[in-house]
């Protein structure tokens, strides 16, 4: 089903971040907002150790999961929120670029963080999010 958000863009913004600057739902979309998605293997250990690509890419597997027990996709993300724990720009765009790359063209709003401390052992990359979806009627 085609996500019913709308990508917000202006001539007056940059175009270099590479992903819209808002985007909108329509009023009658029940929105979804998920928890941080955490680089956690099944038993609960870290995945990835050591890896910011990695792990960033075990969030996002861990992001489609939760969305789709919610009944939502990808598509239907309107926001992310990337942190990384690393004072190191590359570090942060090691991540980032998983992520980007896993949106693919829904370049959804995103802000990217470094962080000092993210809460299990070993993890260096969580991804929150918010999404829209606009259920069929019955």
């Amino acid at each position: 089903m085609p996500s019913s958000i709308e990508f917000i863009r202006s001539h007056a913004l940059s175009d270099a971040a590479g992903y819209a600057y808002a985007a909108t739902a329509p009023k009658e979309a029940r929105m979804i907002f998920l928890a941080g998605s955490c680089p956690l293997n099944l038993d609960g250990m870290t995945a990835a150790i050591g890896d910011y690509a990695g792990q960033a890419a075990k969030c996002m597997e861990t992001m489609s999961e939760a969305l789709a027990a919610a009944g939502a996709s990808l598509d239907d993300v309107i926001s992310t929120r990337v942190l990384v724990a690393s004072t190191q720009q590359a570090d942060l765009v090691k991540a980032w670029e998983v992520v980007r790359d896993t949106f693919g063209e829904h370049d959804v709003p995103s802000t990217l963080m470094g962080v000092t401390v993210l809460g299990y052992d070993n993890q260096l990359v969580e991804v929150e999010a918010v999404a829209a979806v606009v259920d069929p009627k019955p």
